[in-house]
């Protein structure tokens, strides 16, 4: 099974994937599936885990579970296959149509919202993860993920680089801050996929990591919150620019 990195699948499903809340089960387990998707989490090409597994992680019947992945295989998402290694599958996501698209799904979002409110989780997070420290296990783990992202090819790099900001936001202890991290970074690369990759940018972005993880290893809380200030403001900045 396609797992590409970052560990096994239920593992990186975790900062997604929770029980929904009674009434709206449908609803939530929609977006919370479209999170897993948006955000990379299967990469393309990938295996979502069984049925069972995700019902009951969902806290959803399997027929409601079923309702769900129909809506996403309709709307070209997803892929049920049968037989032996069959399965529901992510597929590749269709040409994102560049600036045009971009301003049609900026309409639909308050972008000065999103990326403010990305910044604050971004920030503290990182702040938390340097000012409490972190595990020799947890310490690997965020080495891993920044490793991952520096031998990503291209057309890997964004899924990579969420696993990375992911990863912080799950290490710093606060499960509803990485909950409303992932539902804002779905929102986020909704719109970077939008726009090309600029090598310049990603050898900045980068360096950034590199300084972001080191300063979050050493306890540096106040530089590491510094430096991911400074890297939310790059991406701030570069979509903006987009949109001039």
């Amino acid at each position: 099974m396609p797992e590409g990195n970052g560990g096994s699948v239920p593992d990186r499903l975790t900062p997604v994937l929770r029980p929904v809340r009674a009434g709206n089960g449908f609803e939530e387990a929609l977006e919370q599936i479209l999170q897993v998707v948006r955000l990379g989490l299967v990469p393309e090409g990938g295996r979502l885990p069984a049925e069972r597994d995700l019902a009951e992680r969902l806290g959803v019947s399997r027929v409601t579970l079923r309702e769900v992945l129909k809506v996403l295989q309709d709307q070209g998402l997803l892929e049920s296959r049968r037989g032996r290694y069959g399965g529901t599958f992510v597929l590749p996501r269709p040409d994102a149509g560049g600036e045009d698209e971009l301003r049609r799904r900026i309409a639909g979002v308050d972008l000065e919202d999103v990326l403010r409110f990305r910044e604050v989780l971004e920030v503290g997070a990182a702040g938390l993860c340097a000012a409490h420290g972190l595990t020799d296990g947890r310490a690997a783990r965020l080495r891993a993920a920044l490793d991952a992202t520096h031998e990503a090819p291209l057309a890997e790099y964004r899924r990579l680089d969420t696993m990375l900001h992911l990863a912080l936001a799950e290490l710093c202890g606060s499960p509803t801050l990485t909950a409303q991290y992932a539902a804002v970074r779905a929102s986020v690369n909704g719109l970077l996929d939008c726009i090309p990759l600029l090598v310049r940018n990603l050898e900045h972005s980068q360096r950034q990591h590199t300084a972001l993880v080191e300063a979050v290893l050493d306890g540096d809380a106040d530089g590491a919150r510094e430096i991911m200030r400074e890297h939310c403001a790059g991406t701030a900045a570069l979509l903006r620019g987009f949109l001039a």
